[in-house]
C-alpha cells in the first residue's frame, strides 16, 4: 500500500513540476562546480568532504524531516532535473527515488548508491521488515561502512568531472586516513569495557556495534509507539538492570519522552545521539561519530 502511494503521489507531483525542470537547469547551465543532489545529510557531509569546492550541494530531505516520513514535493525533482550526481543511501531509506529518478528525465545524471558493497545487516523484526525492508538501512552509522561509501561517491564524482580526479581521489585518501584513524581509536578502548550492551531510542546502531562488538537494545523495539504498559517497562528496566545500563540513548527525531521515562525508571541519565539524517549542532559528520562514540564508550565503563 505505501509504494503504491507513493508511486502515485510521484505520478501527480511530475505532472505539476515539468515545466519547471526545464527552467531550472538553465539557471545552472553557467556553474563550473558539480551539481550534486543528495537525500538526505549524511550523504550531503560525505560528499562535501570529497567534493569540496567543486561541488555545489542541495538536499533533498530537509533538516528536521524524519526521512521515514519524507514526502516529495514539486521542487525535488527540479532538483533532480538539474543535476549531474545525485547520491542516495539506499536500502529501503529513499523509496522513493526510482520513480523520481525516473521523473526527473535527465540523462546525464549519475545515480550513487552509496550503501552498494556494504556487507547488510538483515532486518529479523517484521515491524522493522514493514518500515524499511529487508535490510537495516542505517549503513552510515559506521566509520567502516562510511570508507565503502565515501568511495562510491568519490567514484561518482571522478566519472562526472575526470579533469579534478587527482583531487577527489586525494580528498577521499585523505577522509579515509581520518576515518581509519578514529576506528583504531575507539577499536582499542571498546575492547576494554566491562561490558558491551547499551540502550538507544531508535535500533539505529547495528553497523556500529558490528565496528566494535558492542550490542544494543532499543527503546522504541520494546515499546513502539505511545507509552509503554506496565509489562514491557518491566522488561526493559530488567534488562538495564542485568546489564548495568547508566545511560539511555535519545536521538531528537525518535522516541525522547520514552526514553526519559525508561531512565526515570532505572535511575540513569539521558544523553542525546546523533543518527545524522539532519544536520545537527552544526558539527560535521566525523565530529558527530566522535561525539557518539565517546558517550557510547563512557556509559559501558
Amino acid at each position: 500500500m505505501v509504494k503504491k502511494l507513493v508511486m502515485l503521489m510521484i505520478g501527480v507531483l511530475v505532472t505539476a513540476c515539468l515545466a519547471g525542470c526545464g527552467a531550472d537547469t538553465s539557471k545552472n547551465a553557467g556553474s563550473t562546480k558539480v551539481q550534486v543532489v543528495t537525500s538526505f545529510n549524511a550523504m550531503t557531509e560525505f560528499v562535501k568532504a570529497i567534493g569540496g569546492d567543486k561541488v555545489e550541494v542541495s538536499t533533498i530531505i530537509p533538516d528536521g524531516t524524519e526521512p521515514h516520513d519524507f514526502e516529495l514535493k514539486p521542487e525535488n525533482m527540479k532538483q533532480l532535473a538539474s543535476a549531474k550526481v545525485f547520491v542516495m543511501n539506499g536500502l529501503g531509506m529513499e523509496p522513493w527515488a526510482e520513480k523520481a529518478i525516473e521523473a526527473a528525465k535527465n540523462n546525464q545524471l549519475t545515480t550513487v548508491v552509496a550503501s552498494d558493497g556494504v556487507e547488510a545487516i538483515k532486518n529479523e523484526d517484521p515491524e522493522e521488515i514493514e518500515e524499511h525492508g529487508d535490510y537495516d538501512p542505517h549503513t552510515w552509522l559506521s566509520l567502516k561502512n562510511a570508507k565503502v561509501e565515501v568511495k562510491n561517491i568519490k567514484d561518482a564524482l571522478v566519472k562526472a568531472d575526470p579533469n579534478n580526479k587527482d583531487y577527489y581521489e586525494k580528498n577521499y585518501n585523505d577522509y579515509v586516513a581520518k576515518l581509519d584513524n578514529m576506528i583504531q581509536t575507539y577499536e582499542s578502548q571498546f575492547a576494554s569495557v566491562p561490558h558491551k550492551n547499551f540502550v538507544t531510542g531508535h535500533a539505529a546502531f547495528a553497523y556500529l556495534c558490528r565496528d566494535f562488538g558492542l550490542a544494543q537494545n532499543s527503546v522504541e523495539d520494546v515499546f513502539a509507539e505511545g507509552e509503554p504498559n506496565a509489562a514491557q517497562l518491566a522488561e526493559l528496566v530488567a534488562y538495564c538492570k542485568e546489564h548495568n545500563i547508566t545511560t539511555i540513548f535519545a536521538e531528537e527525531m525518535a522516541s525522547p519522552d520514552v526514553s526519559k521515562t525508561l531512565a526515570d525508571e532505572v535511575g540513569a541519565k539521558v544523553e542525546t545521539i546523533y543518527t545524522m539524517e539532519s544536520n545537527e549542532d552544526d558539527k560535521t559528520y566525523l565530529e558527530r561519530m566522535d561525539d557518539n562514540l565517546r558517550k557510547i564508550l563512557a556509559s559501558l565503563k
